[in-house]
């Protein structure tokens, strides 16, 4: 590891490996951080190519980044195609815990991007549908991938027991591992663990890797344990987030919570 001297109104920065990590002093300083690289990484594919393609997640650490990247001004919207990572398989995209729901209600009503790729946990076929996703994935660029890291160190669905470096997909069905499945009930999606679904589609660790840009935004307390083994142990399925020490286009995002056992 090495440390970046900063002045005190800025992230304190260090790499490990190849992965450049920023500790903000509190959530509010960690989304207006995310925000403004996110905002310049779409301006800057738009300036180049004349649009952008970016890929977001869900969940509670990410609805504060996403609310100051929507306030802030000048990104034209209407030539930015966007993705999410993934989404319960046979939920349907009414759910309160749909994460089409999530986007539709938190980004694109408000934004009206280009296009709003959206992945259909209920789709008749599920796997045709994984084809279908990762075709649309395929055919873009995508500049920009925003993603959060799970409580088991998960990267979108990609729990330890089913993550894989070198996925020859893009996007597959999964099996969630228990503590991810309550992760989801604590963060108040479901009543109780045998509520909340067992199998996912997902967006797989080489293709969320595949993105230009890569900005993890991991917020809070509950997150310190998968940051410290991502960071401090081996890189190994075992910590999915641990791939992301090989990725030198990825910023990693914490708060003083977050990074509290480092």
């Amino acid at each position: 590891m090495k440390a970046h001297n900063a002045s005190p109104a800025l992230p304190r920065t260090f790499v490990f490996d190849q992965l450049e990590v920023r500790v903000c002093a509190s959530l509010t300083e960690l989304a207006q951080e995310a925000a403004a690289i996110a905002h310049a990484a779409l301006n800057q594919a738009i300036a180049a190519r004349g649009e952008a393609a970016a890929i977001l997640a869900t969940g509670n650490s990410q609805i504060a980044f996403l609310e100051r990247l929507i306030a802030r001004a000048g990104i034209d919207w209407s030539r930015v195609t966007l993705f999410h990572m993934d989404e319960y398989l046979g939920l349907d995209g009414d759910h309160p815990a749909s994460f089409r729901r999530y986007m539709r209600e938190r980004v694109e009503r408000r934004v009206k991007p280009k296009r709003f790729h959206y992945l259909a946990g209920d789709a008749d076929l599920p796997i045709e549908e994984c084809r279908r996703y990762e075709a649309a994935l395929r055919a873009h660029t995508i500049d920009l991938c925003c993603l959060g890291i799970g409580e088991n160190g998960h990267l979108a669905f990609n729990d330890p027991p089913v993550a894989r470096f070198d996925d020859a997909d893009w996007v597959k069905i999964v099996k969630l591992d228990d503590a991810c499945r309550l992760q989801q009930v604590g963060e108040g999606h479901f009543s109780a663990l045998a509520d909340a679904p067992s199998h996912a589609l997902t967006l797989t660790i080489p293709a969320l890797c595949a993105a230009r840009r890569m900005l993890a935004i991991v917020p809070e307390r509950r997150k310190a344990a998968a940051v410290a083994t991502a960071l401090r142990g081996p890189i190994a399925t075992t910590s999915p987030a641990s791939c992301l020490r090989r990725q030198a286009h990825c910023t990693l995002l914490l708060d003083a919570d977050s990074a509290s056992a480092l």
